[in-house]
């Protein structure tokens, strides 16, 4: 093999062989529109919580705090977006209310919320869920933009309806009932089968180029 070719694959395999990195979905915001219905099927009231785990520029918590005088707190790995965040609800009026804290979702303490919010990927719902439901008071909500919890845990209520753009969205909602759901075994298994095909195209590529 060519040793720049070599020196090329090296890392490249460390990359796909490494755990993943720690984002559990690529930064979307949720459109306003979406904010508020997701909102209102959580029934959220003065008296919540409301945690956003994934919180990108913050506007979640911003709202809830805004519109009902909700507490909110916001979660994130990117520390831009905890910045964006923190100066969006001083621009709202509502810092008094709210915070946004740099960290891992998976590593947070969400023990306090009333109200979870998430628009993620179905396998970060799957590898969330024990960490939801052991931390979780019975009661508390969790709604999800556009994925669910998987089959073996239906939402208790799903809310579709067509915005003013044309999108058709999908709104999940669970209580928390105090029993602790388990990752899920399939997607984790899908999600792992597909690295493991994109070591082994890398791998095919680097091999074909070095020949």
């Amino acid at each position: 093999m060519d040793p720049m070719v070599r020196l090329l694959v090296f890392p490249l395999f460390l990359f796909l062989l490494a755990p993943a990195q720690k984002s559990l979905a690529p930064y979307v915001a949720s459109p306003p529109e979406v904010v508020d219905r997701m909102l209102a099927l959580a029934a959220v009231t003065g008296e919540d919580v409301v945690y956003d785990l994934g919180c990108g520029d913050g506007r979640i918590p911003i709202a809830a705090a805004a519109k009902y005088g909700a507490r909110g707190v916001g979660i994130d790995i990117d520390p831009q977006r905890i910045q964006e965040s923190r100066e969006n609800a001083r621009a709202a009026g509502v810092a008094h209310l709210v915070e946004f804290r740099l960290q891992d979702a998976l590593e947070a303490d969400i023990s306090e919320a009333t109200v979870v919010t998430l628009y993620l990927l179905g396998s970060a719902n799957a590898i969330l869920r024990p960490v939801l439901t052991k931390q979780l008071r019975p009661g508390a909500r969790i709604v999800s933009h556009a994925f669910s919890m998987g089959p073996s845990w239906p939402a208790d209520r799903i809310d579709q309806f067509t915005t003013r753009n044309g999108d058709e969205i999908t709104l999940y909602l669970w209580k928390a009932d105090g029993k602790v759901r388990q990752e899920e075994a399939a997607v984790l298994l899908r999600s792992t089968v597909a690295r493991a095909r994109q070591v082994h195209d890398l791998a095919y590529e680097l091999w074909i180029v070095a020949a």
